[in-house]
């Protein structure tokens, strides 16, 4: 019945430790070999899922990958850029000025330049850590108007995110796809990116249903590929509100929740 499991990497396919349990490892490669295809989903660009794609060997030119939330899809084998949805550097300008106002850190991916922002912080440096990229300083007030960007952040410690969430004005809603991935990450991307329409249209894509197609996560990124999956699936670690929309709740990243999924679901 299912043929595409979709997987977040942070806090599902990663343990605390960010780590692919051999577990995990063997039960995805068990569903590969009967034809199943598997897809990264990650808020990473594609430099930080690169390890886990090669770890997994999903590499060739049959797979696929979904980075920095769907606002880009390549083939991962040529890095052939499937589908892309940016925002533009007056985007980042005018959520910058908005970030100032509201006291919150900010730094975004630029399909030219990388990882940039206006001035490091502590969270800056964990996402240059995970990912195993430079951070590029970058006046956003200098980017052109239509300068391509990949996605934008507000950045803080959880209390002055939060604090800064619920001060944003409602006009974002109708113009931002935006989801909070980590207590400390706020994310703004395309109305057309978003793990759901990356997920849909890789689904198109390759000639699958959507009753077909098995999603897995835990945060609020996850949260609408989840909803729109044959079988939307929440890691135990995951917050409440994906929760409530899963059809089933698995064991956390600690436990091998992955590996749980593909044993009941796939390979039993």
């Amino acid at each position: 019945m299912y043929k595409l499991v979709v997987l977040d990497m942070d806090g599902t396919l990663l343990n605390s430790q960010k780590e692919i349990t051999e577990r995990v490892r063997k039960a995805i490669n068990a569903a590969k070999d009967i034809g199943i295809k598997v897809v990264l989903a990650s808020g990473r660009p594609i430099d930080g899922m690169s390890p886990a794609l090669e770890a997994l060997s999903l590499t060739t030119v049959d797979d696929y990958v979904l980075t920095c939330n769907a606002s880009l899809t390549l083939n991962a084998g040529s890095r052939e850029v499937i589908r892309s949805e940016f925002l533009t550097g007056q985007d980042a300008r005018d959520l910058y000025h908005l970030s100032v106002k509201l006291g919150v850190n900010t730094h975004a991916y630029s399909a030219k330049q990388g990882l940039i922002t206006p001035k490091t912080s502590k969270y800056t440096e964990h996402e240059a850590d995970i990912n195993q990229i430079k951070i590029n300083i970058c006046d956003f007030t200098t980017l052109e108007p239509d300068h391509e960007m990949l996605k934008i952040m507000m950045i803080d410690e959880a209390d002055l995110l939060t604090a800064a969430i619920n001060r944003l004005p409602d006009s974002l809603q109708e113009k931002y796809s935006m989801a909070q991935s980590a207590p400390f990450f706020y994310e703004f991307m395309s109305k057309k990116s978003g793990k759901a329409n990356g997920v849909i249209a890789l689904a198109a894509y390759l000639g699958f249903t959507q009753e077909e197609v098995i999603c897995v996560g835990d945060a609020g990124n996850d949260l609408e590929m989840i909803q729109y999956a044959g079988l939307g699936i929440a890691m135990a670690n995951a917050t409440d509100d994906v929760k409530a929309v899963a059809d089933y709740i698995t064991l956390s990243n600690d436990q091998d929740g992955v590996a749980h999924v593909f044993e009941k679901f796939i390979l039993a």
